[in-house]
Formats: C-alpha cells, structure tokens, sequence
C-alpha cells in the first residue's frame, strides 16, 4: 500500500477512503489512531490514505476530481455567509 492522499482530519481522510471504495479501489487510512497521541507526536501527518501501487494513478485522478468539484460547489447556505 502506498500513500496517496495526506488528509486534514480523519473526517476527510474517510470521506476520501468511502470515495476510493465506492469507485471499486481498495483503501485503507493510515495514522487514524494516532490523532489519539497528540502533544507526543506532531499535530499534522499522521493520516494517510493508502491504496495499492497499482491503483494509486487513478487514486489520484479520483481524489483531484473530488477535490476541484468540492472547491467548485457552493455549498455554504446563503444565510451563513
């Protein structure tokens, strides 16, 4: 298995991970229990997503999509902004 996303909490490290899973690529999250170990281990990295070598090209391209169409959405309700 090889990292090929560094998410910012584990909520978006599993999102990505159910993402993977659903387009048939097996996942799996690295480091999630270590958010546990905070003020011993560094605050940001532990968290990976992890796929294997031969599905980490169009992991990449799966989790890039994912990622503009999220920066494309307005997803922020009028009244909140």
């Amino acid at each position: 298995m090889i990292t090929v996303f560094h998410p910012l909490n584990s909520i978006e490290a599993h999102a990505v991970k159910i993402l993977l899973v659903g387009e048939g690529i097996e996942a799996r999250v690295a480091g999630d229990y270590l958010q546990g170990a905070m003020g011993e281990l560094p605050a940001l990295g532990t968290l990976q997503v992890q796929v294997a070598e031969a599905d980490a090209e169009r992991a990449r391209r799966l989790i890039e999509q994912w990622q503009q169409r999220e920066e494309e959405e307005d997803w922020i309700p009028s009244e909140l902004k």
